[in-house]
This record gives structure tokens, C-alpha cells and sequence, in this order.
């Protein structure tokens, strides 16, 4: 066996640059969570402000998640990611500059923060479409996880470095390492270079309303597509609402868990996480939905752990089993899409499935800030973990889902060939 062929995904030259590419800027990205918190409270000292700017980000990123997915079918998601990056690049510099000279007011960081989510929105789609386009169809499972591994060490260490960055220098430099990493990326995704005709188009004639109807069509015509998509819009609410709204003020509460066991548990799951990442660079998974779907319902685990005030050993040990269950899932949903929707329109595919996940995390949050003051929090949590558990073993009852297999069912389509749309027979 040549030394490429051991390397596997890695051993595919423009997937390696890709990655280096990826790798690079994610660790900039990683530093921002802390690094703009500790600036906006900074600068006003008030949490509210914190959520004016975190929601005009999420605002943009809404708005401009369809636009995305018709950009990347439209042209190369390489030059898509591209473009983002430098205008990343510009826009969390001025930021940084702001924070640095002592200029920044919050409205100006909620602008330079919905730049960045219409940045997002641009790229998330894109950066689904561009994985099948540089791998062989037998390695696309394991290139998705070589990403998430890479995804899963930066987003332990990022928050790290960011709190080491703002407690010395201040959280002004840790942004500007943020906007260093999106240039440093540019050239390397330069390496990213497409084969010949593999790229996924849309016709240039095509209006945007059209192609949007398009990938709506793609969409709404795959059962196994939508189904899991609307599950995990309730499924997303649940997550935020019991980890992000109401996990740490019952933990923190806790004479069990504590603040301390709260974060033992959450570096349990990343753990759990990244574990698994290394489990699907070598296992393939015949039917990704159905073994995904199956293994992340035990993310109702360390819910119902918390709920009965558990310790800290049991919720951990819950915490540890729902991250690996989520990385299967994860993985095999990724490569579900890119195997099974044809590559012309990927992008857009993605991107409703991306709109309907990130939409429910600031309802969910705000429904359970409305639960966790109207009930009792243990009671929320304890019905919040059944609900976790019959969502996501309730899309197996639909056989599309269920008997959705792995492997490809589609090619890249051929530059300049754009076949008609029309509604493709269930797995």
C-alpha cells in the first residue's frame, strides 16, 4: 500500500490543503466567542448589550444562509470561501482596531458582527459542497471527520488561549489573531484547487428566485431530508435550552455538580466527541441516518442526569456518551447529503437544512428562559430529556430514514451541464 493511500482523505492533495485551510482559520474563529464577550463587557458592562450583538449576527447569518447556497452552486465554493475570508479578514480587523484604540462602541460592534454572520451564512453551505468535489466518493465519510477532528481540538483549546489573550494583552488582540488567521487561510484555500470539470453550477441565466425554488424543490422532494431537518429544529431547541439557558444555572444550584462539575461535564462531551471523530476515520457507516439518529438519542442521558441531580461521575459519563452519539450523527448526516443530493444543488440543499438549525437555537433559548422562571427547572429537564429521546428515534419510523444507506448515488456534475429538476425516487 503506497504512503497515499495509508493517508487516506489526507493523502488527496487539495482535500490536505483544504484542511490546512480550514484549520487555520477555525482557530482564529475560536478565539472570537471569549474574546468579543470580554469586549462588549468592556465597553458597557452589560449583558444585554452582549445579546444585542451576538443577535445581529445571528440575524445576518439568517438572512443570508439561502444566498449562500445559491453562491456556492453558482461558481466554485472555493472562491465563495475565499471571498468570505477576506472580507473576514477586513472586518474583524476593524474590530480589533476599535477594541485596540479604545474607539469601539456597541453599535459598531453589532455591524462588524453582522458582517460576520453574512459571512457565515456564505460559507456554511459552501464548505458542505466542497468535500465531495475533492475526495474520491469512498472517502467522504472520513474526510467529514477528519474536519470535525480538527473542528473539535480547536474549539477546546481556542477558549483557552482567548482567556490567557484577554486577561494579558486584552480581548483587542485576540481578535486581531482572528483576523490574521482568515489571511493566513486565503493562499492555502488558493491550493484548493477544483478538478476540471467538477464544479457544482447552476445555470448563469437562472434568476435567484428560480434557483432558490429550485433548491426547495431538491429539498422538500427527499422525505429523509426535510423529516430530520424539521426533528432537529425541536431537537437543536432542546440542546440550547438544557445546556446553554437552563444546565448551568440548575448545575450551579447543585451540591452535587457545582459550577466545577459543570464544566467537568462539558469538557466529558467534548472528549466523547473527539473520540469518535478518530472511531469514523476508519468505520464506515452503512446507514448513517439510521445508526446516527439511534447512537445521538443518548443525548437525552445527561439531561435526565441533571434533572435527578445525579453526580457529578454520572452526569459526565452521560455528557461523554451524548458527544460521541452527536458525532455520529453529525458525520453521517454531512456525508448522507453530500452522497445522496446532486452536486448542482448541494449548496443550496444545505442551506435550508443549516436555516432550519441555527433559527431554533434563539427560540429554543428563549422558550426555556420562559420555562426555567414559569416551572420548576428539574421538572423542565426531566421532560426535556423524553422529548430529546422521541424525536430522534421517531424519524426511524420512517423508512426513507431508516433504510437511507451509505455510499454515492450521485456524480459531481459536469461543468456546464445542468439537468432539470426534477423530484428523485425515496431510498
Amino acid at each position: 500500500m503506497t504512503v497515499r493511500a495509508r493517508a487516506g482523505a489526507l493523502g488527496q492533495g487539495p482535500f490536505a490543503w483544504y484542511v490546512a485551510a480550514r484549520t487555520v482559520s477555525r482557530a482564529g474563529t475560536a478565539l472570537t466567542t471569549v474574546a468579543l464577550a470580554f469586549a462588549v463587557l468592556h465597553i458597557t458592562g452589560s449583558a444585554g448589550a452582549l445579546a444585542l450583538v451576538l443577535a445581529a449576527r445571528t440575524l445576518a447569518l439568517l438572512c443570508v444562509l439561502p444566498l449562500g447556497g445559491i453562491a456556492a452552486d453558482r461558481v466554485s465554493p472555493a472562491l465563495v470561501i475565499q471571498l468570505a475570508h477576506a472580507t473576514a479578514f477586513l472586518s474583524q480587523g476593524l474590530a480589533a482596531y476599535l477594541v485596540l484604540s479604545g474607539r469601539a462602541e456597541i453599535w459598531h460592534l453589532m455591524a462588524i458582527e453582522a458582517v460576520g454572520g453574512a459571512v457565515m451564512g456564505l460559507t456554511t453551505p459552501a464548505m458542505v459542497a466542497i468535500v465531495p468535489l475533492l475526495v474520491p466518493p469512498a472517502l467522504v465519510q472520513q474526510a467529514n471527520a477528519v474536519l470535525s477532528f480538527s473542528r473539535g481540538v480547536l474549539d477546546i483549546a481556542g477558549p483557552a488561549v482567548a482567556g490567557l489573550l484577554v486577561v494579558g494583552p486584552g480581548p483587542g488582540w485576540a481578535l486581531l489573531a482572528d483576523s490574521v488567521t482568515y489571511l493566513a487561510a486565503i493562499p492555502l484555500l488558493a491550493l484548493t484547487r477544483l478538478p476540471r470539470g467538477l464544479r457544482g453550477e447552476v445555470s448563469p441565466q437562472a434568476s435567484m428566485g428560480r434557483e432558490l425554488r429550485e433548491g426547495w424543490v431538491e429539498f422538500r422532494s427527499r422525505t429523509w431530508v426535510w423529516l430530520v431537518v424539521a426533528v432537529f429544529a425541536g431537537v437543536n431547541a432542546i440542546a440550547i435550552g438544557t445546556h446553554g439557558v437552563l444546565g448551568p444555572a440548575v448545575a450551579k444550584s447543585s451540591e452535587r455538580i457545582g459550577e466545577s462539575g459543570w464544566g467537568v461535564a462539558l469538557a466529558a462531551e467534548a472528549v466523547g466527541t473527539l473520540a469518535m471523530t478518530v472511531v469514523l476515520m476508519r468505520a464506515t457507516l452503512r446507514r448513517p441516518l439510521r445508526t446516527g439518529l439511534a447512537t445521538i438519542a443518548v443525548g437525552a442521558l445527561p439531561i435526565a442526569a441533571l434533572a435527578s441531580d445525579q453526580s457529578v461521575v454520572v452526569l459526565a459519563v452521560g455528557f461523554l456518551l451524548a458527544g460521541a452519539g452527536a458525532e455520529v450523527f453529525a458525520v453521517g448526516w454531512t456525508t448522507a447529503l453530500q452522497q445522496h443530493v446532486p452536486a448542482h444543488v448541494l449548496s443550496r440543499v444545505s442551506s435550508y437544512d443549516a436555516l432550519g438549525s441555527y433559527l431554533a437555537l434563539p427560540l429554543g433559548a428563549l422558550l426555556y428562559g420562559w420555562l426555567g422562571t414559569a416551572f420548576d427547572p428539574h421538572t423542565v429537564l426531566l421532560v426535556s430529556s423524553v422529548l430529546f429521546a422521541a424525536l430522534t428515534l421517531g424519524a426511524l419510523t420512517s423508512r426513507a430514514v431508516r433504510d437511507l444507506t451509505g455510499g454515492p448515488t450521485v456524480e459531481p456534475l459536469r461543468a456546464g451541464h445542468h439537468p432539470p429538476i426534477a423530484p428523485p425516487r425515496e431510498p
